[in-house]
């Protein structure tokens, strides 16, 4: 799983680095309200947290503009405001759940658990099953007919991205992002080596990724 935390105060953004790091959780942190629209627009990520009082742009601005856009990632507002008005305005603009500050994290990791489980897949749990082919999102292990397939960390990452949005188109950009991060040193052949093995790999899956030549990629169930 991967989140977007927005975010002003930098001993929260610490702190929320180092639980993600203890959880196994990838996330990126966004300390404004205009650079967390702009890591939000990438549509990396399994679920976005949004403070409602941010400099530059409110969380609730930069909510209302993800779903006029069409994204659907899940999203926390996160806030320090415990009123009924509050938590009205960050659902009626689209979001998801709402936690009130201080929160403990048990709390916060169990709603996120949540949320990154809200995907268009037949899943069970971290389980998705689809014919002959089974994923498990948390430990990255897969089975086609039964027979267990081997991948590697990052070939995991990949599949991971994909099969939650089925139908969806992702850049190289993007991929590079959610796979390798921001500032990987990696360039896009990489990703055409990973798509390539996990084709092989998934070959007698109802599954196919697609490549839309200068425009990206997608998976494709196909029975």
């Amino acid at each position: 799983m991967k989140v977007l935390f927005v975010e002003d105060e930098k001993k929260v953004t610490e702190a929320l680095k180092e639980l993600c790091r203890m959880q196994g959780v990838q996330c990126d942190v966004a300390n404004d309200g205009e650079e967390g629209l702009l890591f939000a627009l990438n549509q990396i990520y399994d679920v976005i947290v949004l403070d409602i009082m941010l400099p530059q742009r409110s969380g609730i601005e930069i909510l209302k503009e993800l779903r006029a856009k069409g994204s659907k990632t899940p999203v926390l507002m996160l806030t320090a405001k415990d009123t009924v008005d509050d938590k009205v305005k960050g659902l009626d603009a689209g979001a998801d759940d709402y936690l009130v500050k201080p929160f403990s994290a048990k709390e916060l990791f169990a709603r996120l658990r949540a949320l990154g489980r809200r995907i268009d897949s037949d899943y069970v749990e971290n389980l998705v099953t689809l014919g002959n082919f089974t994923f498990d999102l948390e430990n990255f292990t897969a089975t086609v007919n039964g027979e267990p397939v081997k991948l590697s960390y990052k070939e995991g990452l990949l599949l991971e991205m994909l099969i939650k949005r089925p139908d969806q188109v992702f850049s190289r950009e993007q991929i590079l992002d959610r796979v390798w991060g921001f500032d990987a040193d990696v360039n896009e052949n990489n990703i055409e080596i990973y798509i390539h093995n996990l084709r092989k790999k998934l070959k007698d899956a109802p599954i196919k990724i697609e490549t839309l030549r200068s425009i990206g990629y997608r998976l494709k169930v196909t029975d």
